[in-house]
């Protein structure tokens, strides 16, 4: 995994939660890890990673900016068996 991809994993679980990350970020990570990345209707993106389906809302601005939405992000890898210790 590259140094940027690791970083974004890091600031997904990061304690207090972070908040002002990219979206592109998140996808690059995602694909980094094998997913399947598919845009639903312009404004949601269905990811698939290690059999764990699950739908976001792509953030308004392009950037996180609600710690929701980062829990539902770090929740999804957490299913997806991806933390950063892995």
């Amino acid at each position: 995994m590259s140094h940027r991809n690791q970083r974004t994993l890091e600031h997904l679980f990061q304690h207090p939660i972070a908040v002002n990350i990219k979206w592109s970020d998140i996808v690059r990570m995602f694909e980094s890890f094998g997913a399947d990345v598919e845009e639903l209707h312009g404004v949601r993106e269905r990811v698939k990673l290690n059999g764990v389906e699950e739908t976001f809302r792509i953030p308004h601005g392009k950037t996180l900016n609600l710690k929701d939405e980062v829990m539902q992000i770090r929740h999804f890898l957490e299913r997806a068996g991806v933390t950063p210790g892995k």
